[in-house]
């Protein structure tokens, strides 16, 4: 009786559901469908039939949301058997470069996470990241030591204001802005620069200036940015709310990518009384070869990451480009940045 208690203490208790981005979905042949442009990682997403606790304004998950517990931003993610979805990332092992596990809140949530990393890490050399909300010095040790190659916890928001307006106290959510900032410091602990992430969405009110501020005082801490378009669904807090300016976006994304590159640093950038990119603190050359390739606008985040679609209809305008651009493309998209008024 003892040894089976103490086998049954030591199971790993995965859950039995997961949900699939559908472009993941169809790459691991759970699905069929459509697409022009692939997912190069495997989106997955941790079940919770009520959605989560936390009232993030913009989320279609958040505890207040009336949106479909099926949506991810503009994604759909039907849910599957997790066992189903392991095997299927066993039997494709190369048709995508990393899994990106993202963490819905509730009870329970974390040991689910560990189960599902542990599955995966078991049949698969496929490195995994985690978007999740703050977690404690203990719990990302036991993900570092359990396989987790990167994590990610997302801000979201510029400023402390706005952050506390769309997912805080204001927001009827359980974050604070100190919180998230701690956790993100503890990572860089554990995982090392450049093995930690957040997200940025813009388009929640912030000024070009907050958002490029808040990316160099980030990487200085040795977090890297991904880049969100803020994206309007219905159900949502935020659901009237429009995309942002797409002039705005193309500044703030090169100002990362500079920035990222070690190119230029926000205190020799140039922002006008309207608190807008004037100039990149670059020379011409400089930032003519930065913008040559387009790879400025491609979708950030970790090795391997394009979220196809996550902001944008396949109709357009990308705001990140889930692939390389072409030529003409990247010229066309270099065209946005001019520094004068462009209403």
């Amino acid at each position: 009786m003892i040894a089976l208690l103490s086998r049954l203490q030591g199971a790993r208790m995965v859950p039995e559901r997961l949900r699939v981005s559908i472009g993941t979905a169809s790459v691991l042949g759970l699905t069929e469908c459509w697409l022009d442009e692939k997912p190069t990682t495997a989106y997955l997403m941790t079940y919770a039939e009520d959605g989560c606790i936390a009232n993030c304004a913009f989320c279609p998950q958040a505890r207040g949301s009336l949106s479909s517990r099926s949506l991810l931003s503009r994604v759909l993610w039907p849910d599957y058997i997790t066992k189903e979805v392991v095997e299927k990332l066993k039997q494709r092992d190369g048709i995508v470069s990393r899994v990106c596990i993202q963490a819905v809140n509730y009870t329970g949530f974390f040991d689910d996470i560990l189960a599902v990393l542990r599955e995966i890490v078991e049949v698969t050399d496929l490195p995994v990241s985690l978007d999740t909300m703050p977690l404690n010095r203990d719990q990302m040790e036991t993900l570092r030591d359990a396989g987790l190659d990167r994590i990610s916890i997302p801000l979201d928001a510029a400023t402390p204001e706005l952050f506390d307006e769309v997912k805080g106290r204001s927001a009827g959510g359980p974050y604070t802005w100190e919180g998230h900032l701690d956790a993100l410091s503890i990572a860089v602990d554990v995982f090392g620069e450049g093995r930690v992430f957040t997200n940025l969405i813009v388009g929640l009110g912030e000024t070009e200036e907050e958002a490029v501020g808040l990316m160099q005082r980030l990487v200085d801490a040795g977090v890297m940015t991904a880049l969100y378009a803020f994206t309007p669904v219905k159900g949502t807090k935020l659901a009237d709310q429009p995309q942002p300016n797409l002039n705005a976006y193309r500044r703030i994304q090169l100002a990362r990518h500079l920035i990222t590159k070690g190119l230029a640093h926000f205190e020799t950038m140039d922002f006008g009384e309207r608190e807008r990119v004037e100039n990149f603190g670059v020379d011409a050359e400089t930032l003519e070869l930065a913008l040559a390739d387009g790879e400025a606008f491609r979708t950030s985040g970790c090795p391997g990451c394009n979220r196809p679609y996550y902001n944008e209809r396949p109709s357009g305008p990308f705001y990140n480009y889930p692939r390389s651009l072409m030529p003409e493309e990247a010229r066309t998209e270099a065209e946005l940045l001019e520094l004068k008024e462009n209403e």
